[in-house]
């Protein structure tokens, strides 16, 4: 399935090469621009239903999943398993539950993301689910680009993709990437 995923990534245009800087703030070569992709609502039901089926074997009431580049990816394995899903959002600086959104103690969740990095966005969703007594059984990405550095999420961890694109800290690029003017093309 992974090929067949970069074929849809290729044909939508959604993988881009250039200088990019992620929102981990590290820069790369690549980005998965996921919108581009799931802008095309059959190719959104068709790739968020290869992820609900990796993700179905986990124990679930509720889809969860980070604003922004997680909604529709969030909705759409929400609709395929049959279950509420629901959206963490920043406010100041920070992820927070709002929309009068509520998770209830012991209720079951599943995380899930378009392109996950170091997971910084995942661990925050996965922070409010716990803090509200909730329970995360798994999170699923479209593409996991974490390469050696897999987080732990303290629960299973599931992708359609693994690409090991390269990723730099700012104070050592390599010189061809350093001559190309960065964007940060992710969302804020």
């Amino acid at each position: 399935m992974s090929e067949d995923l970069l074929a849809l990534f290729r044909k939508t245009g959604a993988l881009l090469d250039g200088h990019f800087v992620l929102r981990s703030g590290l820069h790369s070569r690549e980005y998965f621009q996921c919108a581009l992709l799931l802008q095309h609502t059959e190719i959104a039901t068709k790739v968020c239903g290869w992820l609900a089926d990796k993700v179905r074997q986990f124990d679930c009431d509720t889809v969860i999943s980070p604003a922004l580049g997680g909604i529709i990816v969030g909705q759409e394995v929400g609709r395929s398993l049959g279950k509420r899903h629901i959206f963490a959002e920043k406010e100041e600086g920070k992820l927070v539950l709002r929309r009068g959104f509520q998770i209830s103690p012991a209720e079951r969740f599943v995380v899930v993301e378009d392109v996950v990095t170091r997971g910084g966005r995942v661990q925050e969703t996965i922070d409010i689910v716990h803090a509200h007594s909730g329970i995360v059984s798994a999170v699923g990405v479209i593409v996991d680009r974490s390469g050696a550095a897999k987080p732990n999420f303290g629960c299973p961890f599931v992708s359609l993709a693994e690409m090991n694109v390269e990723t730099f800290p700012v104070d050592n690029l390599p010189p061809d990437l350093a001559k190309i003017p960065a964007v940060k093309p992710g969302s804020r």
